[in-house]
């Protein structure tokens, strides 16, 4: 069995989605039970209220203005069809990654696999040492706005959060230093700066500054590789394609594992998958 899936992002995000499929498979599978999350659909617990005078006008994950063709990523990647890259690292290959933030630091998958992946990005893409780059990541906000959302809240609570910094000191090797400016993106993501963004977005003009980022939406904490609608767990679960995002992705039967999916032109995808996985050669020779 096969079921694909389209749903609007105007609708619900990521958790509110695995929410709706779960409570369908729950129903498929018992039809008269009760699902196990209640659903709130009042989206008015969103409502910005006014921000603090320190809040900056823009926040560096969005922009009101026309993208700059000459700092564009357009500028600089060759006009090719985009290729998948699809990347799987095991709970061992993510903790030999975690080695390698030196001195010794404590941080989640996400934030030192998208650091990694940021950084194998720029590289592949031998980009200009002064241009400067983002990463940009969906941050859940339900628990971080006040009061907190109630659960089961189906519609969008996220914010994008951003952490940027020049093709130079992404490059140089030091992995310590990327997944610290991640961590940072996220803690900077209080209340006040929360109802500034969503103040911010009333405005229809403001827009995701793609120009020069790399995007990051993780899919492997939804639970979604635990649905099963009566024939069992499945088998896989992934996007039909991600041609604008970078997609961390459950792998079935491996819960500590995650598949890295993104496109890349074809010229760029060798040096990529190289970037990616040369800790893993590093590792390999160490060992033996």
């Amino acid at each position: 069995m096969i079921l694909c899936t389209a749903i609007n992002h105007c609708f619900c995000d990521g958790i509110g989605t695995s929410q709706f499929l779960h409570a369908w498979a729950h129903l498929t599978t018992k039809p008269t039970d009760t699902v196990p999350i209640t659903p709130f659909h009042s989206r008015h617990v969103f409502k910005p209220h006014s921000p603090s005078s320190h809040l900056p006008s823009v926040h560096p994950a969005y922009t009101k203005n026309a993208t700059n063709q000459a700092l564009s990523l357009n500028h600089y990647l060759p006009s090719q069809q985009l290729v998948p890259v699809s990347l799987t690292y095991t709970g061992s290959d993510i903790l030999s990654l975690k080695s390698q933030c030196v001195p010794s630091m404590k941080c989640t998958t996400f934030e030192v696999l998208a650091s990694h992946t940021w950084c194998s990005w720029a590289r592949s893409l031998n980009l200009a040492p002064s241009l400067e780059v983002k990463l940009l990541f969906s941050m859940n906000i339900r628990n971080k706005v006040i009061p907190n959302i109630p659960k089961g809240y189906y519609a969008n609570g996220f914010v994008l959060a951003c952490a940027k910094t020049s093709v130079k000191e992404l490059v140089k090797g030091d992995l310590y230093h990327v997944v610290t400016l991640v961590q940072e993106a996220k803690s900077s993501l209080t209340d006040d700066r929360v109802s500034g963004i969503l103040e911010l977005l009333n405005d229809k003009s403001v827009k995701t500054d793609l120009a020069t980022s790399l995007v990051i939406s993780q899919w492997s904490k939804l639970g979604l590789e635990g649905l099963d609608f009566g024939e069992g767990l499945p088998l896989y679960m992934g996007p039909l394609t991600s041609d604008i995002y970078c997609l961390f992705l459950p792998v079935v039967g491996d819960s500590s594992a995650v598949r890295v999916l993104l496109s890349l032109p074809k010229s760029v995808v060798s040096k990529f998958e190289y970037y990616m996985n040369k800790f893993l050669v590093l590792d390999n020779v160490v060992a033996n």
